[in-house]
This record gives C-alpha cells, sequence and structure tokens, in this order.
C-alpha cells in the first residue's frame, strides 16, 4: 500500500536512524500553520481523549477525540475481530479506542432522527484507501447495540466472492451455489453479537431441512442459527432464512436492525470463484451474495442500512478508485440508489494532533524527535494526514 512512501522513508534510513525525523522537510504550510494555532494552547491529554464513552452522547465537541470501548463489548460486538492493524493496537494497548469524526458524528445525527416507519436509509460510506471507514462503521455498530439494536454486520464482503473453499451445488435453487465454510463462520460470529434476541424472535415460517429435520414454525430464531452450525450442509440456507426472518419482523417494531456491510460493492462485479470446466462464477449465482442482496435492498422498515465501499480487496478495480460510480459500477450503483453518501477524508489539523498525542501517550511512537515540531511536520509530510499510512509510519519509530 505504500511503496511509494516506503521508498522515501528509506532514503533517510540509509543517512542515519538517528534523522529520521529531521527538519528538513517541509509539510504543506496551510495545513501545519493551522495545525500550531489549532493544538497549542490545549493540553496533550485533553486533545487526545474524553471521558464520554457513550458513542448516543458525541457531539460536534468530542470531535478529533479518542473514547473508550471496553474490551468485553469489543469481543461480544466484534467477535470475528478487528481491521488488522487495528486489533494489533488494541492487543499491544490492552484498550480499544476509537477516534470520534465528522463521518460518525453526521451518522449518528441522522439514526437518532430517524423515523422507523419509513422504508430503511441507506448511507454509504466511501473515501480514498486508508482514511478509516472501517473504524467510522465500528463506531456506529457500537452505538446501534448499546441502543439494543440487533446488528447483522458482514465484516468483509469481498471474502464471499474470492478464495472460497468447498463450493457446493445448491439444494434449494440448482442454479446457485452455497459456500458452506463461510455461512458457518458468520452464523457462528452472529450469535456470538445477538445471542440475546435468538430466543425472543420466533420464526413465522416451518423450515424443512431434509426428510428428518425440520424446524417449526415459532421456533425460536437460535434453533436455525444451530441447525447452520451444526450441520454444515444447510449453513447457507440457514443463512438467507436469518436474513428473510430479520428484514421481515423488524417492522414489527420488536427490535430495531442495523444492517452493516463493509465492502458492499463486491457485491456487483467479478468473481474468482470457477466452476469444475473453469467457466466463471457471477456474483448472483452465490446463495450467500444473493441473499445478502436482498438485505440490502430498502424495502423493509424499522432499522438502517449502513455500508462502506472500499478498494481493498476489491477484485479487478484500478488502485486509486474510491468513487461510488467507480467501485459500484452501474449494476450496483442503481442497485442501491437511492442513498446518502458520506465521504470520509484524512485527518483535519486537530484529528492529526490528536492520534500523534495518543500515540505518544502508548509508546506507539517512541522517537526522541516526534515531539518537536519539525517531528510532527516531517511525519505529516509523510503520510499526507492519511490515518492508515501515519500508523504505519509511527508503528516503525
Amino acid at each position: 500500500m505504500l511503496k511509494g512512501m516506503t521508498r522515501l522513508i528509506s532514503r533517510v534510513h540509509k543517512l542515519d536512524p538517528g534523522r529520521l525525523l529531521h527538519t528538513g522537510t517541509q509539510a504543506p504550510q496551510n495545513l501545519t500553520a493551522n495545525l500550531d494555532d489549532q493544538v497549542s494552547s490545549e493540553r496533550p491529554r485533553a486533545i487526545s481523549r474524553t471521558s464520554e464513552n457513550d458513542p448516543a452522547q458525541h457531539e460536534q465537541r468530542h470531535e478529533g477525540q479518542h473514547y473508550n470501548i471496553p474490551l468485553p463489548d469489543v469481543k461480544a460486538l466484534f467477535p470475528q475481530g478487528l481491521p488488522p492493524r487495528y486489533a494489533k493496537q488494541v492487543k499491544t494497548f490492552n484498550e480499544a479506542c476509537l477516534m470520534v469524526r465528522k463521518p460518525a458524528l453526521e451518522l449518528l445525527h441522522h439514526l437518532k432522527n430517524t423515523n422507523f416507519a419509513h422504508p430503511a436509509v441507506r448511507y454509504v460510506l466511501y473515501g480514498e484507501k486508508g482514511t478509516g471507514k472501517t473504524l467510522s462503521l465500528c463506531h456506529i455498530i457500537h452505538f446501534c447495540a448499546k441502543q439494543d439494536w440487533l446488528v447483522l454486520h458482514i465484516p468483509d464482503a469481498h471474502l464471499w466472492v474470492k478464495n472460497c473453499r468447498d463450493l457446493l451445488q445448491s439444494t434449494y435453487n440448482k442454479q446457485r451455489f452455497d459456500q458452506p465454510l463461510e455461512a458457518s463462520i458468520w452464523l457462528k460470529n452472529f450469535k456470538t453479537a445477538n445471542e440475546r434476541f435468538l430466543s425472543q424472535i420466533k420464526t413465522q415460517e416451518k423450515y424443512v431441512w431434509n426428510k428428518r429435520e425440520s424446524t417449526e414454525q415459532g421456533s425460536p430464531l437460535g434453533e436455525v442459527v444451530e441447525q447452520g452450525m451444526t450441520r454444515v450442509r444447510s449453513a447457507t440456507d440457514a443463512v438467507g432464512i436469518v436474513f428473510k426472518e430479520l428484514k421481515r419482523q423488524s417492522s414489527l417494531g420488536t427490535f430495531r436492525l442495523l444492517v452493516a456491510v463493509d465492502g458492499v460493492n463486491a457485491l456487483w462485479g467479478r468473481t474468482t470463484l470457477k466452476r469444475e470446466d473453469k467457466s466463471p462464477i457471477a456474483p448472483e449465482e452465490l446463495a450467500l451474495i444473493y441473499n445478502l442482496r436482498k438485505v440490502v435492498q430498502n424495502d423493509w422498515n424499522g432499522g438502517a442500512i449502513v455500508l462502506t465501499l472500499s478498494q481493498t480487496g476489491s477484485l479487478y478495480k484500478p488502485r486509486k478508485a474510491y468513487l461510488p460510480q467507480e467501485l459500484l459500477g452501474k449494476e450496483g450503483f442503481d442497485a442501491l440508489d437511492p442513498f446518502i453518501p458520506i465521504l470520509v477524508s484524512n485527518y483535519n489539523p486537530k484529528e492529526f494532533e490528536s492520534c500523534l498525542q495518543y500515540y505518544l501517550e502508548n509508546s506507539w511512537l517512541q522517537h526522541e524527535k516526534a515531539h518537536t515540531e519539525e517531528g510532527k511536520r516531517e511525519l505529516l509530510f509523510l503520510s499526507n494526514s492519511n490515518p492508515g499510512q501515519l500508523e504505519r509510519l509511527c508503528a516503525c519509530l
């Protein structure tokens, strides 16, 4: 991801490791001037953290500050894991802190003022690579979970369209393919995050699995989940049933439903999967993708649909692509239209300073010149205020 930046850093390493943060680099003057003016009179601790850990209370005054998510909540809400580099931070710091940023605040405002009698509104987080779309989505998931919403989370839709093993012809529709391994993993994580709901929600139909096994109408939805986990051959069908039941019952008002899909652009385009005769498999021929497309339709009410577009892991797309039209293509764009686009951009001056202070507090950034204005300007120049690039730079220092 950072080949160009790595080449720039390597030149400095060749000179002297002790001079990695030297004084000769000129950062963009307008941004560094803003940074100096904005943070000079504030104490570092006050810049980097807020004591308000309830996302429902986050407002504009908290923007650029980190709040803490209790580690037990992290394990319950994100059983599939967090983005790898962020997960490494959580393990190293022994705490999970998210920065309160403008895109999440905008989304929180929309969710707090939603009329749930209307069809579910689709929100699409988009932005350049490394700007923090996934962590903004995590912020929203945490908010909804604290408000006692049921969370249907797909942490990386791209994993369902590439390098999948054990593709099987669907028993429900011979024209589609089941992905039992991927489906059973998702069911396990879904159960961990939403177990309290699974005994309360009752199935509205009878589901026949085979000649000897069935789930009767009025059974707890947890029985469908258990069927998919214990009978892996039925896992894909179980996921489809869970999706259908949640869409249908969310409008009854007994629970609020958040559909959160990271990398939703994977649902349209191409896959790496092939049949036995080596012909390509289209996304709509995968039962998981077929059912997920139906979930992100706004033909239901009682919740919200929050999606991210991701270039990371996307197939056959330009590396610089990040706009909705580029990543979704015409078919995907038309399928999601209408939606509310929310841009996730690079750090502003306050966020940049807050992030540096947080890294310094936790010794993620240890270079002796990191505290100096010259050092900050060099990090600003090398990272271009991109959150992902800044994290990688600081991890090396």
